[in-house]
């Protein structure tokens, strides 16, 4: 057993080196993680939705876990004279195909009480934790779906 108490180091906010920080980090955290739960797979799926003349109406970019069956939507955006046509559950259902693609069996995200809770509820999401105070004065949700296994 190692004595800690004889270890000295600094602690310090760091702003030069702090791209080489974070890869350490994820590194380190990763690492240590695919020892219990094996290898996550972490890539980055983006769609976009374009109107007639090529136009960026709304987006969704999400974080695709493979290895670990999941996929958790980071950012969904429709521009505000596109809502309410669909086009947010279109661009949903295409991130649900394409994580059911890689394997993945569950989706998550998180929405405030003056964004989306409504929408993904809809979709079929459950509600499963909430952050109070978060930002001050409002709620965040935590939300999940176990997606169908197409065999």
């Amino acid at each position: 057993m190692t004595d800690h108490s004889a270890v000295q180091v600094s602690i310090e906010t760091d702003t030069d080196t702090a791209r080489a920080v974070r890869h350490a980090v994820n590194s380190g955290l990763y690492a240590y993680n695919d020892r219990f739960a094996g290898p996550m797979e972490n890539a980055i799926l983006t769609i976009a939705a374009r109107d007639t003349g090529n136009t960026l109406v709304g987006g969704l970019v999400a974080g695709l876990q493979p290895g670990w069956k999941w996929m958790h939507v980071d950012r969904l955006w429709v521009d505000e004279p596109y809502r309410r046509a669909g086009i947010g559950r279109l661009l949903l259902e295409a991130a649900e195909k394409e994580a059911q693609k890689h394997g993945c069996l569950h989706v998550g995200t998180s929405t405030f009480e003056f964004q989306a809770r409504g929408f993904y509820e809809k979709q079929g999401y459950t509600v499963y934790g909430v952050q109070e105070d978060y930002p001050v004065g409002h709620r965040k949700f935590l939300l999940r779906k176990a997606l169908g296994v197409k065999g």
